[in-house]
């Protein structure tokens, strides 16, 4: 393990990373651009984008796909009421929404001059596709990374609306995947890439998991299942002249300060509640899953969790130091929160069988052992020298008495 020395991301992270001379992460490089970047001629740059866009046929300016929550809050707000745009909201509903991110998504059309499409696909469908994607990929919301990239782009095609904007890009964000310099646009590549985790919907098919060796996870869904998951063609992209800008490299973008601005302005929520498994009330209103069992599984897999996104996050923007976050990692990654009896019920599966499958196909040897006791363990980011050193012994003694080549794992 490695891990980042200005944040708190490891070498494992399920956004690549790359680090410098001094083991610092490429995304902590790339958010050090912020300072001198020239913010107001971002602005007027923006500004100058969306000119062209505005329709002279009293259509919508723009189009904005919308969480309801706070980044997507202070994107509505700054197409109205600094842009001055006629945007359309667009979400993709994914059935997981907590009372009070239903609350905020539901507020946007008293607060905005500005029409809203909800949309997501049949119940029975989503539970399939929570069983199913959860034992192909380990993320039972391939449905949601999918829908609410592809929903917004295909009410673009039928509405005739080019200019899509989002907000942050994530991958830059999180990990550097690309400069603020580099003014990244959406991309289908990207779509397919990472927000569809490498499985196109025809995979999910029956049919599709049979040529792909996965006929075992089959749960009967056919084309006519996935329609709110299709990416439209390049053919209809082009017609349009579909172009998706993200306002994070025209603004910047501080989540902290963009949330007190929507709560104390807007009257928008965070939750009423803590979260188990990470210290922020801010983030994910729109998926009661992404921090509680949705997350444990990228521990499962990556080896650190949601929270450790949001340590990352602060202290990038000076909020928090490292110490403190590693802190905050220590007490919470780890945690099984009581919400993961929803899903059990939801998805019509066990506890144990849900830990059966986290223990044969998403440990990554490359991270955890079993120890003595039979039980997962892997290395911390607080622990001393020698508990690393004893700890990488034992990992490969593990290894080699398994016949496990860590490195093809």
């Amino acid at each position: 393990m490695k891990w980042c020395t200005k944040c708190v991301y490891p070498a494992s992270s399920a956004v690549k990373l790359s680090f410098d001379e001094q083991s610092v992460c490429s995304g902590c490089i790339v958010n050090g651009e912020k300072p001198n970047i020239d913010w107001a001629k971002r602005a007027q740059m923006i500004k100058d984008l969306v000119e062209p866009y505005r329709s002279k046929t009293g259509g919508y300016d723009i189009l904005i796909p919308v969480s309801g929550g706070k980044d997507s809050t202070y994107q509505v707000w700054y197409a109205t009421e600094v842009l001055k745009l006629k945007p359309l909201l667009v979400t993709y509903h994914a059935n997981n929404y907590l009372p009070i991110g239903e609350y905020n998504l539901y507020r946007l059309r008293h607060l905005f001059n500005a029409d809203h499409i909800v949309g997501g696909a049949s119940i029975p469908v989503l539970k399939k596709l929570n069983r199913l994607t959860f034992k192909l990929m380990g993320d039972m919301s391939w449905h949601c990374h999918s829908g609410i990239f592809s929903f917004p782009v295909q009410m673009a095609v039928k509405f005739k609306v080019p200019l899509i904007m989002w907000g942050e890009h994530g991958r830059l964000d999180r990990g550097g995947q690309y400069s603020l310099n580099d003014l990244v646009e959406m991309s289908a590549r990207d779509f397919h890439e990472h927000h569809q985790r490498g499985f196109q919907w025809k995979d999910l098919t029956d049919e599709g998991l049979k040529k792909l060796g996965y006929s075992q996870y089959g749960e009967g869904l056919t084309e006519h299942d996935f329609n709110f998951f299709k990416y439209p063609s390049m053919e209809e992209i082009a017609e349009v002249g579909i172009r998706g800008i993200y306002l994070g490299n025209y603004v910047n973008w501080d989540p902290n300060k963009q949330a007190e601005f929507v709560m104390k302005e807007l009257g928008w929520k965070p939750s009423p509640e803590p979260f188990e498994r990470t210290y922020r009330t801010i983030s994910n209103l729109d998926d009661m899953h992404e921090t509680g069992i949705k997350d444990y599984l990228k521990y499962v897999k990556f080896g650190y969790g949601r929270c450790s996104d949001h340590i990352c996050k602060d202290i990038r923007l000076g909020a928090m130091t490292r110490e403190e976050g590693i802190e905050l990692v220590k007490k919470y990654d780890h945690v099984r929160s009581k919400d993961f009896q929803r899903w059990f019920d939801y998805a019509g599966m066990s506890e144990e069988e849900f830990d059966k499958i986290c223990d044969e196909r998403f440990y990554d040897p490359k991270i955890w052992w079993k120890d003595e006791f039979n039980k997962w363990v892997k290395e911390n980011i607080w622990d001393d020298k020698d508990t690393l050193a004893q700890k990488r012994v034992e990992h490969k003694e593990w290894l080699k008495k398994n016949n496990i080549n860590a490195e093809l794992a």
